[in-house]
């Protein structure tokens, strides 16, 4: 809601059972309006309704309202004009773990960091990198430009489309500077501004800003318990018409589902009757942890209108930066279009790295989800001993678990864990609508020892915070 006014009943909705009779009401309702800014669910920019208008909305004193909004001014939280109201920031020290997106600038030492679903490096990226310097002479006398990518890595890409049974020549690959780059490059090529963009919720935040930073309107399809709600998503084809989807379907981010290929084909026939593009991420595509077998690519269902995009950022190391799209052949040059306004190529020492990690990757991955796998049971079996009241199912892959609450207390565990110690992003910041406040994602990312630790501490913040008189559910907080 950046620069618009939020009607009193609105967010008096989104505060929903704010106070908890642990000290004065203005605090409680300054500290959970400090966490929907901070969560993001109230935008920076928002103008909020004024005192007197609060007050008829919450049925409480004009003193708790003034008092609250004095104390969220004080912090940098709201900034007020006379004569043009007040509208809601973010400290120039804001907490930005606290819902919007990892932040690793912040001083993490000391503290359990589940804000980021990223492991550390895969051995051998060192020898990567020095035979990788040892061939970048070759390169030094040339532009260094590359607008598609290095031929020899988009080659090592291509084939291992080839290899997954989805016919992939290297003229049909795109370099970038990570998978979010790469959404931004798709989105932006295949949309224009006021564009329904279809997408699960809950889903990818950093991906659902780039689409809306694109100017495009995106539509959200709940999942059901069970994964993905086929009949609903077919029918929300039809009646929105959207130019584009993006989707994660091999572990998605953040329920760790996995789509199956029947319905991979049923999905992609439903895109193809509205001639929606498709664009499909597959980060997590190598993260399976329990040696299953994986459903073939979801462009093999409709190869002319799907564009696939992947990275090593999840299977060797975020710190490469380098991603990728794999694009229809009729669609290359209408990519490349639209690339050349964003960036003018991947770095190619970088690239030159990749390539040497994706040719020895059969050597490196069984390692890297081995490690996974223990620390997913690790932390299942800490949050079943710790948390039994939470629900869960445990992930096939991927890197996180998706965690239901018993009561939607996302946005406020956040708070009280960070003073314990543990770092959380709250369910809300998962879905492009607001709601899921009764789930948090939790990345089992963390060494075994850190994880039980980590949990130690969210089972006492969680009871904490649960203590007392049971909190009432309202519409506006139930997903």
């Amino acid at each position: 809601m950046t620069g618009q006014q939020l009607p009193a009943s609105t967010l008096a909705g989104l505060l929903g059972t704010w106070s908890d009779d642990s000290g004065p009401a203005y605090r409680s309702l300054a500290e959970r309006l400090r966490l929907l800014i901070a969560d993001g669910r109230i935008m920076p920019g928002a103008r909020v309704p004024s005192e007197r208008e609060l007050t008829d909305a919450l049925g409480v004193s004009r003193t708790t309202v003034a008092s609250a909004y004095r104390e969220l001014r004080d912090r940098g939280y709201l900034v007020s004009r006379r004569g043009s109201g007040s509208v809601t920031s973010l400290p120039s020290k804001v907490e930005p773990e606290l819902g919007r997106h990892h932040a690793p600038w912040i001083d993490t030492v000391g503290l359990y960091d589940f804000t980021c679903a990223a492991s550390p490096s895969v051995p051998g990226i060192n020898s990567a990198v020095a035979e990788a310097v040892e061939d970048l002479p070759l390169h030094l006398a040339t532009p260094g430009y590359h607008p598609q990518g290095l031929p020899e890595l988009r080659e090592e890409i291509a084939a291992s489309y080839r290899a997954r049974g989805l016919p992939t020549t290297a003229d049909q690959i795109i370099v970038t500077a990570g998978a979010l780059a790469a959404t931004a490059i798709a989105v932006r090529a295949m949309t224009q501004i006021g564009d329904r963009v279809l997408t699960e919720s809950p889903t990818h935040p950093n991906s659902v800003d780039t689409i809306r930073r694109a100017g495009c309107r995106v539509v959200g399809v709940p999942m059901s318990p069970d994964g993905w709600d086929l009949p609903l998503l077919e029918a929300t084809i039809r009646q929105s018409a959207p130019r584009a989807a993006w989707m994660v379907v091999d572990f998605q981010n953040p329920t760790g589902r996995l789509m199956s290929a029947a319905d991979r084909q049923r999905l992609a026939r439903a895109f193809a009757r509205a001639r929606t593009t498709v664009i499909i991420d597959e980060t997590l595509y190598e993260l399976p942890l329990d040696g299953q077998e994986m459903p073939p690519p979801f462009a093999s269902f409709d190869p002319q209108g799907v564009i696939t995009l992947g990275s090593v950022s999840k299977s060797f190391w975020g710190g490469l930066r380098i991603g990728w799209l794999r694009v229809p052949e009729t669609l290359v040059a209408r990519i490349l279009d639209a690339r050349a306004s964003l960036d003018l190529g991947a770095p190619v020492l970088e690239q030159l790295v990749v390539t040497r990690l994706l040719r020895s990757y059969r050597s490196v991955l069984p390692e890297r989800r081995a490690a996974l796998a223990l620390r997913r049971d690790t932390l299942a079996a800490a949050l079943r001993t710790a948390l039994p009241s939470w629900r869960f199912t445990l992930p096939g892959g991927g890197l996180s678990m998706w965690c239901e609450l018993p009561e939607p207390v996302g946005s406020s565990l956040v708070g009280v864990a960070q003073r314990n110690g543990v770092l959380l992003v709250a369910g809300s910041r998962f879905s492009p609508d607001g709601g899921l406040e009764s789930f948090l994602r939790l990345p089992y990312t963390l060494d075994p020892d850190t994880l039980r630790d980590a949990v130690e501490r969210l089972a006492a913040s969680y009871e904490s915070l649960t203590a007392g008189p049971p909190l009432r559910r309202t519409a506006a907080m139930i997903a």
